[in-house]
């Protein structure tokens, strides 16, 4: 089973280096996400996967922000992020840049997680929604397309910082596991 690392034995890198080195390029775009807990989670799981940005929309509070932090731990530091008032206004800021733009929602055309694979030669922009409404339909309609992750329970949807968890790992795997 082996003896468990001590967090000086993983070789993580610092703020700086961090700041410095190549990421996937994948902005993260919260749509009114109101729990600072999820907003949290969702840095510290960008920080994991090297994740370029994160930009939080409407409702979504902040850095600096003590609640934040609790789940962050110090991320919020590390990841770049942006804050726009409007979503719609995030995603027309990425189009111009050539970012392919992937609303993370269940349409009546999204296309399940487990049949998508991302392009290599491509940027790309996730939207996470609202934990009770999910993404704006106005964001869903500016998106190129609608992925869905999966689920057979009786629930109709996952916690917003779980999806950010599974999309981000599912294109982490598919693009590169190795951003040395």
């Amino acid at each position: 089973m082996g003896r468990k690392l001590q967090n000086s034995e993983l070789n993580r890198l610092s703020i700086e280096e961090f700041k410095l080195s190549a990421k996937l390029p994948i902005t993260v775009i919260l749509d009114n996400v109101r729990s600072q807990h999820n907003i949290g989670a969702a840095f510290r799981t960008c920080d994991a996967f090297r994740i370029e940005s994160i930009f939080l929309c409407g409702i979504s509070s902040t850095p600096p922000n003590a609640e934040i932090h609790k789940s962050a731990l110090g991320a919020e530091d590390s990841v770049e992020w942006k804050y726009f008032a409007d979503t719609v206004d995030a995603v027309t800021f990425l189009k111009q840049k050539e970012y392919k733009i992937i609303s993370i929602e269940q349409t009546d055309n999204s296309i399940m997680l487990n049949n998508f694979l991302p392009d290599k030669n491509s940027k790309y922009a996730l939207v996470f929604g609202n934990e009770v409404r999910g993404v704006l339909q106005s964001v869903v309609d500016a998106s190129d397309l609608c992925l869905e992750i999966p689920q057979n329970g009786t629930k109709h949807s996952l916690n917003v910082s779980v999806s950010v968890g599974i999309i981000l790992w599912e294109f982490y795997r598919n693009l590169n596991f190795n951003l040395e």
